[in-house]
């Protein structure tokens, strides 16, 4: 009787799978569903993510918490325009308007977190591609020996993926970019490298044949200072390997800037042609992750650089970070860079805002009795994350030395010009202030106000530079000798948020330090949070006009307003210099995303 009850059931369950469709087909046909996944840069899913939906009326609809890897499903959803808000503690929350729900259509969203700017690109399911079977079903005939085989045959992997590697039919797909005009938004840390006002930027996406992706962006204009042309473009190449992780990554990096003129003499002495120094670079960075074991992922790269500016100078700079997931217990993180700084590290995510500053950042040059040096840093560091609901505990220690470290410096008509280089970012110049060694801690929490919301504070202690007022300012070299690191504690508050209606988005932070110091400037490799100097502030207001497939906003941000951390030092005859770490501006655009 056994095996005729076992027969009668498949039976059965072969009779209502064929006539489910039949029977469900109009509700298919009425409603809609939204999915997708909230992953982190990394590509890691996150857990306990708050996803909500919201009609035209900007009222809540349905709401989810993501489960263990990320995932989410709002279903029954009427025909209609919705808006979905996704937010994590520590992450700037993600926003995606005009998401269009079509009878029998699944969307799907992929959604990644940032420290800065999160993203959600949206993917829709054509009908068809969800299951005709439920789970509970599925899983009645797969007990079945007989059906067994059968099944062994379907595709197990996720329904978007399917729908999304249907779509990359030709050699070219998923077009995605962002033109940007003015100066837009700096990189999320400024302390690194000259970022010099270009103007017109963009950035182009695309899938090669399904599994490879070209990524090519540029910036050109005229100096704001100078006068004249400046350009960087790079061209970005990576291979999409299983779970979706960029791997590995090659990226060659050009630019080119003219300084301003400095005035006659200008590194040739009294008497000599006055021309305009161009500085030149070319890079080639190789990077790759790799899963060690479960929970244990190792980012690893290197670049080699090429400066050009009086002499060639070559850099060559490693990095890697190693990633140890605990699980509930947190995440334990160390990193190591060495030469120029990882801005892939320290940026978190490969966005375009993120790729667009960092195409903008110069490497720090100076002069040195009319040498020219680059700054060259070695960092090594360890730092622990944990989240405990809607609140984010972190902290981290480093220890940092640099070689050749520059300033910008404010006046020093008394200095020679052969140690003074005209700065690419303003009217200022740049000074070389040596070699020093540095040691810092950091300690931070965040906590998830509500939906689109969050606070944080951190403190900590980094060195500080000063300036021994037993020295006198007489020559370059004594200023040098007069320049020397002190620990000195930091506190700073950072507040998130999108204004409800309006949608405009701001980043809001202030740090507080002794003040006689210029300070700190050290990148974290491991922390979400890079605490900047003084008030800064960072705004995004998206434009309520129709923009064809894409979307416009505009963008500014604020930086050190109220100009802190600027170092006096007094030459005998009374003249002054201002040493700066990060110089107050104000930098502003428009940008077209699509």
């Amino acid at each position: 009787m056994k095996p005729m009850c076992r027969t009668a059931v498949l039976a059965l369950a072969a009779v209502l799978a064929s006539l489910s469709p039949k029977a469900q087909g109009a509700e298919l046909a009425l409603f809609g569903a939204i999915s997708g996944q909230v992953r982190n840069s990394a590509g890691v899913g996150q857990m306990g993510a708050a996803v909500v939906v919201l009609n035209r009326a900007e009222r809540v609809v349905q709401r989810a918490l993501t489960g263990p890897d990320g995932w989410f499903r709002f279903e029954a959803l009427p025909p209609d325009t919705y808006t979905v808000r996704v937010s994590l503690a520590s992450f700037v929350p993600a926003v995606r308007n005009h998401i269009v729900v079509r009878p029998g259509v699944e969307s799907f969203l992929n959604i990644q977190l940032a420290q800065l700017f999160s993203t959600i690109e949206l993917v829709y399911m054509p009908p068809g591609q969800s299951g005709l079977l439920s789970e509970d079903w599925k899983w009645v005939l797969r007990s079945s020996t007989a059906t067994r085989p059968v099944l062994r045959l379907l595709p197990q992997e996720p329904q978007w993926q399917a729908a999304s590697a249907g779509r990359h039919t030709g050699p070219f797909s998923a077009l995605r970019g962002m033109v940007r005009l003015s100066g837009g938004d700096g990189s999320v840390a400024p302390t690194l490298g000259s970022e010099p006002d270009l103007g017109t930027a963009f950035a182009l996406a695309t899938s090669l044949f399904g599994n490879n992706e070209v990524r090519f962006s540029g910036n050109v204009g005229y100096g704001s200072t100078s006068g004249t042309p400046t350009a960087g473009f790079r061209t970005t190449y990576s291979r999409q390997s299983e779970g979706l992780t960029p791997s590995p990554e090659v990226e060659l990096t050009v630019r080119q800037a003219a300084l301003r003129q400095a005035g006659e003499g200008f590194l040739h002495g009294q008497g000599a042609p006055v021309e305009t120094p161009v500085l030149r670079t070319m890079s080639v960075r190789v990077g790759d992750r790799m899963e060690l074991a479960p929970g244990l992922q190792l980012t690893y790269g290197s670049m080699l650089e090429s400066v050009v500016f009086i002499d060639r100078l070559n850099l060559l700079s490693p990095y890697a970070k190693l990633t140890w997931d605990l699980g509930e217990l947190g995440v334990i993180e160390g990193g190591f860079s060495s030469g120029a700084p990882a801005y892939e590290l320290i940026a978190g995510d490969d966005s375009f805002e993120n790729s667009l500053a960092g195409l903008a950042l110069f490497p720090r040059v100076s002069l040195r009795s009319g040498a020219a040096r680059v700054q060259r840093t070695q960092s090594f560091e360890l730092g622990y994350r944990k989240d405990a609901g809607t609140r984010t505990f972190a902290a981290a220690v480093f220890r940092e030395s640099l070689r050749d470290a520059a300033l910008v410096a404010s006046g020093g008509e008394f200095l020679p010009t052969s140690d003074l280089l005209p700065d690419l970012a303003s009217s200022s110049s740049v000074f070389n202030i040596g070699d020093y060694r540095s040691f810092g801690y950091m300690a931070s929490i965040t906590q998830q106000l509500w939906d689109a919301w969050s606070a944080g504070f951190a403190a900590g202690a980094a060195s500080m530079l000063t300036y021994d007022a037993g020295t006198l300012a007489e020559s370059a070299a004594s200023i040098r000798a007069g320049v020397h690191p002190v620990r000195r504690p930091w506190a700073s508050l950072r507040v998130t948020g999108v204004v409800p209606g309006a949608g405009t988005r701001f980043v809001t932070t202030y740090l507080w330090t002794t003040p006689g110091t210029a300070g700190p400037g050290h990148a974290f490799l491991t922390q979400r949070w890079q605490p900047q100097l003084g008030l800064n502030v960072q705004l995004r207001q998206p434009l309520p006009i129709a923009a064809g497939p894409g979307r416009l906003e505009i963008s500014a941000e604020l930086r050190n307003l109220l100009a802190q951390g600027y170092l006096p030092i007094t030459s005998p005859d009374g003249r002054r210099l201002w040493l700066i770490q990060m110089p107050r501006a104000v930098r502003g655009g428009i940008s077209f995303i699509f």
